[in-house]
């Protein structure tokens, strides 16, 4: 297979953890421990550590985009561990070492009034919209976890499965994903136009710990 050769104007953005000047940390209601996230170095290479205890939280990258100019996306990732006990599949034990997260942004003018009343009765509770729907591309703890999984919290989020289980812990490995083709696969729909790209390792349910890492971001057009 010859080498995908993406240039630089079909390029919207590359992160490789310098700062997180560019992201922002979102708090989850109830959830009084906070996952950790720092810029990280080893050598010449810059990174993202996460570091979660017992604990649950998102970093959001601050400029939103529109998934059907810039579908593709790639990053690398590492874990140091998966998590004893995790199982995606239930709200009781709904963690992971990490997740690359993406969430459509609402519109109430292309609603129906039955959506238009449940995302405002949500915001008058938070003071902002929720997301439309999310996907999650997440590493399971569990090796044997499917390949597509609904959030037992809401059908709106889908997991989608890219790594399984420890027998990666510890090395670098690299993904890369078409946002649209996996929306259309995971809910049957094409997404909304706007999306933001978020970053998560959450410990809270099974009060575990979790370290990982994040580098290489790259969003570019086809």
């Amino acid at each position: 297979m010859l080498p995908v050769i993406i240039l630089a104007g079909d390029t919207l953005f590359t992160e490789n953890f310098a700062s997180l000047s560019k992201w922002k940390e979102v708090y989850f209601p109830k959830i009084q421990a906070h996952t950790k996230y720092t810029a990280a170095t080893d050598g010449k290479e810059t990174f993202l550590k996460t570091q979660s205890h017992a604990s649950a939280s998102v970093i959001i990258y601050r400029e939103p985009f529109n998934p059907y100019e810039y579908p593709l996306l790639r990053w690398r990732w590492k874990i140091d561990n998966v998590l004893k006990g995790a199982d995606l599949k239930t709200r009781e034990t709904d963690d992971s070492p990490i997740r690359v997260y993406i969430a459509f942004e609402y519109n109430p003018k292309k609603s129906t009034a039955a959506e238009r009343a449940l995302y405002g009765s949500v915001k008058l509770i938070y003071g902002e919209y929720p997301p439309h729907s999310s996907l999650n591309y997440t590493w399971a703890s569990e090796p044997s976890a499917p390949d597509i999984i609904t959030s037992s919290y809401t059908d709106r989020s889908k997991m989608i499965i890219l790594e399984k289980g420890s027998r990666k812990a510890g090395m670098w490995i690299e993904e890369s994903v078409d946002i649209i083709a996996d929306y259309r696969r995971a809910f049957g729909s094409d997404p909304p136009e706007n999306a933001t790209l978020g970053i998560m390792n959450d410990t809270d349910n099974t009060k575990g710990s979790a370290v990982s890492y994040v580098t290489g971001i790259v969003l570019s057009r086809r």
